[in-house]
């Protein structure tokens, strides 16, 4: 049975640390991207059983820990994968940052299709990159990749990399076959690397599919992938992310750069958490994913009935829905009316780049159905 977690006084950064980026507390937060569920009963053992033997010294990674991974995404994406791809880093988000650094240089341009996680746009920027953004199109509330803006940026860019997000984060688009070959093929035409973050690959809805970008790449292609237990099983703190890295020459770049950081090992527990989730944890993950389209499908049925000019995206993958009140606000009035007047803390629409982004926000639907109906009445009440 899925247990729902008061977080509050937890030292939780979604629940305790509102007052850092909002500079207010007490609001309800649906904002950071992890979950206010219990983890599987099988990693809370696992993790536990380490613990008892009070030896915290260090740490050799067990062949079942890979081979967990390797099972999982063979078995639930059709990807196969040979042990020697795989490394390690602490987070997803590192991750790329590291990507960016071994595929480009100073002042290369790297480019994204906005609105995307906010960690995309600052890897770029932060690492002395120019950023380069291809907008992707809105069709009734459902996205798509602009193919000839996303190939005319990079041509005339001399674009060197590519940051994929796949299922995306925030439009909660997974991406079918044909679209992710168009991709490739034009990066591949004009020697564009492609970084591809795909931890949020597990949660997809309603039909639809996750096709890893590997499945559908050759080994020549410079390609790096990266995925985590992290976000379809809310063990994000316990630092612990693949990377996948098909093509020979580009592991040994990627290795040449990390020797330079010393940085080839993670704390036990997050392998053990890992290996637990992908062994043990998929009845779990089905329950989540059912309370989460549920709370989807309330906030959906409510806006058609009181607020029916929202425009809600479809929840294709991620537990991120994104809705748009450009029909009641100006976008610079939502953060205040959110927040001031609603009590609440969203993700908003500026933060994830794009021009049309301004009056939209980011809902977690990680959560209790209790907090999503009081989220809701706070917006409609407000509003009405």
């Amino acid at each position: 049975m899925l247990e729902y977690v008061d977080r509050r006084g937890t030292d939780c950064c979604k629940w305790d640390d509102v007052m850092t980026t909002f500079g207010a507390d007490g609001l309800l937060p649906f904002w950071v991207a992890d979950m206010d569920f219990r983890v599987d009963s099988h990693i809370i053992d696992a993790v536990t059983e380490y613990m008892k033997t009070g030896v915290y010294g260090y740490y050799v990674v067990p062949d079942s820990y890979y081979e967990s991974f390797i099972a999982w995404e063979r078995e639930q994406h059709g990807l196969t994968i040979d042990r020697d791809w795989i490394r390690y880093s602490p987070g997803v988000v590192s991750g790329f940052n590291f990507a960016v650094q071994v595929l480009t240089q100073p002042g290369d341009a790297v480019i994204v299709t906005t609105p995307v996680y906010y960690p995309f746009l600052h890897a770029v920027e932060n690492n002395g990159r120019k950023l380069i953004c291809s907008e992707l199109v809105s069709r009734d509330g459902r996205y798509y990749i602009d193919f000839d803006d996303f190939e005319e940026q990079i041509v005339s860019n001399e674009v060197k990399a590519f940051i994929f997000c796949s299922p995306h984060n925030p439009v909660s688009r997974v991406w079918s076959a044909d679209e992710i070959r168009t991709l490739l093929d034009i990066c591949r035409k004009h020697d564009v690397a492609v970084i591809s973050d795909e931890i949020h690959h597990d949660l997809t809805f309603e039909g639809s599919i996750h096709i890893p970008t590997l499945s559908l790449a050759g080994e020549d292609d410079r390609i790096i992938m990266f995925t985590s237990a992290s976000k379809s099983f809310n063990i994000a703190a316990l630092r612990n992310s693949f990377v996948v890295i098909r093509n020979p020459d580009l592991r040994s770049e990627w290795d040449d750069f990390m020797k330079g950081l010393r940085l080839n090992m993670g704390n036990p527990m997050g392998y053990i958490a890992s290996e637990a989730a992908y062994t043990h944890g998929k009845d779990w993950l089905a329950e989540v994913k059912e309370v989460i389209f549920g709370n989807y499908s309330y906030i959906k049925e409510q806006f058609a009935s009181h607020l029916p000019e929202v425009v809600l995206t479809p929840l294709e993958g991620t537990y991120l829905a994104w809705a748009d009140f450009r029909a009641y606000l100006a976008p610079q009035d939502v953060q205040p009316f959110m927040q001031e007047k609603c009590g609440l803390a969203f993700d908003y629409g500026p933060w994830f780049g794009g021009d049309e982004s301004g009056t939209f926000i980011r809902i977690n639907l990680a959560t209790s159905g209790e907090n999503i109906k009081e989220m809701v009445s706070r917006i409609i009440a407000g509003l009405k």
